[in-house]
């Protein structure tokens, strides 16, 4: 096979190839290191390497499978892990000058979950500053770039990771979501990207001002793909106290059950939120496709409450937070949106705090309810298509409460598993995401919502507006 065969496969095709000894570890991962290198000075979708530790653990995984013992269906496929994840040995600098380059001393559960699954990690992923935004751009590593658009963000705070994984460097990527911060970034690539019910995925560290509401999982072209990494990642883990209990489940099995009878409800507004009329008419499309599969789908009215009033204090609260453990030396390096938030934050109250976690509550139990009515319920994943790299987040022209994530956001509150699949693209080239959400915990249908919808809708790799893109540059 040439190089050009292997750049669009998914992970599950890697492993086929891999169990007939038609591909090897060490092969594939030269391929995607050399596509690696020719686009980071592109897409900035990379803010470390570590080569020599890649080749020694796809030499391993290679020994493996000549041996009929891989550690799992996933053994050798190459991967990143997002910068704001410690990896033992690697510095974890969270996009920011107020970090250093000392080393982790051990790795978070996603990372060595994938590696005693045999996954190669090559490298870490950009991230906004301590993933602050729906864009990723950082003082300390630059703007990451679309390889739909190079003018356009490829998202955030997971953007590394999606302009790798549309750009065809490797199958998926880690990332984790906040607010948005894998599903924002998945719309804006035409990715798969499934944020877990929280706690599915153990996290460590589990005490930063987000712990609460940020889930694991990766961003990936195929639903597939997305099912076997969270059969990897999936499990408690004694320093995350929140982690559910372990569940053997396979959530490969199952998967194209199809949605014959389950009962959807649309909401293109969840009440308050104005998205253009091109994801607007571009998602109530996508959402009939499960009427063809079976399904009913009813448009439902308003479900949520503008979140700014009641959730705010929760946000600049936690970037406060954050910000008195920088010294205040390092103020003038940070971010100025980050910043401003952050300042603004300084006066949030205990009892601002009270209000929000009370309100919180209420989101939870009303969205619990309402699914004592419906199965799914189906929206945008952000209101506008990917922004210009030049956007600045949180201004006037892109508040977050109304542009950035006020689709995404109260599924982090409630911890409800949600996913963004490929809703298709704007006049300008640009794609654009349709949001999944199930009741707390059931993961398992929202994959098989994710799927059933994934072989109806017709979105294949790769892209023809990628590869054009690419193709200017000779790629």
């Amino acid at each position: 096979m040439t190089h050009r065969d292997f750049t669009w496969l998914s992970a599950v095709e890697l492993q086929l190839l891999f169990a007939r000894g038609e591909a090897s570890p060490v092969d594939v991962l030269e391929i995607f290191l050399t596509r690696a290198r020719a686009l980071q000075p592109h897409l900035n979708a990379l803010v470390l390497k570590d080569e020599a530790a890649a080749r020694a653990a796809a030499g391993a995984s290679e020994a493996r499978w000549r041996s009929g013992t891989p550690l799992s269906p996933l053994d050798g496929v190459p991967t990143t892990i997002k910068d704001t994840t410690p990896v033992k040995g690697w510095p974890t600098r969270n996009g920011s000058h107020a970090t250093d380059e000392t080393p982790a001393a051990e790795s978070a559960p996603v990372v060595e979950r994938l590696q005693h699954a045999g996954v190669v990690i090559f490298g870490k992923s950009a991230t906004p500053e301590f993933g602050w935004k729906a864009l990723t751009d950082s003082p300390l590593q630059g703007t990451t770039r679309s390889p739909w658009h190079l003018d356009h963000t490829p998202g955030g705070s997971s953007g590394g990771a999606s302009a790798l994984t549309a750009a065809g460097i490797n199958p998926f990527n880690h990332g984790n979501d906040g607010g948005g911060s894998i599903r924002i970034p998945a719309a804006h690539a035409g990715l798969v990207g499934l944020k877990p019910s929280f706690g599915r995925i153990a996290q460590h560290p589990a005490d930063g001002p987000f712990a609460d509401v940020v889930s694991q999982g990766v961003l990936a072209r195929s639903v597939r793909d997305t099912a076997l990494a969270l059969n990897v990642l999936a499990g408690p883990d004694p320093r995350d106290w929140r982690s559910l209990p372990a569940d053997p489940r396979d959530y490969t099995v199952g998967l194209d059950d199809g949605v014959l009878g389950l009962k959807l409800g649309l909401s293109l507004d969840l009440g308050h939120v104005e998205a253009d009329p091109e994801v607007r008419a571009l998602v109530a499309a996508a959402a009939r496709r499960f009427e063809a599969l079976g399904a009913v789908v009813e448009d439902v009215g308003p479900l949520i409450d503008p979140l700014r009033q009641s959730f705010e204090p929760l946000w600049i609260g936690a970037f406060a937070t954050r910000l008195r453990q920088i010294p205040t030396q390092l103020h003038d390096k940070l971010d100025p949106g980050f910043r401003a938030a952050a300042e603004k934050g300084l006066s949030i109250t205990l009892a601002d705090y009270a209000r929000a976690y009370e309100a919180r509550s209420r989101l939870a139990r009303d969205m619990a309810l309402w699914h004592q009515k419906y199965d799914l319920l189906l929206a945008p994943v952000t209101p506008t298509a990917a922004p210009p790299v030049d956007t600045l987040y949180n201004s006037e022209a892109f508040p977050r409460w109304t542009k950035g994530a006020p689709y995404t956001l109260p599924f982090n509150l409630t911890g409800q598993p949600a996913a963004s699949m490929p809703a298709g693209l704007t006049t300008a080239g640009l794609p654009v995401g349709l949001q999944i959400i199930g009741p707390a915990r059931a993961d398992a249908l929202v994959l098989r919502a994710m799927r059933a919808y994934e072989s109806a809708s017709g979105w294949t790799w790769p892209q023809a507006k990628v590869v054009e893109t690419l193709g200017r540059l000779g790629i």
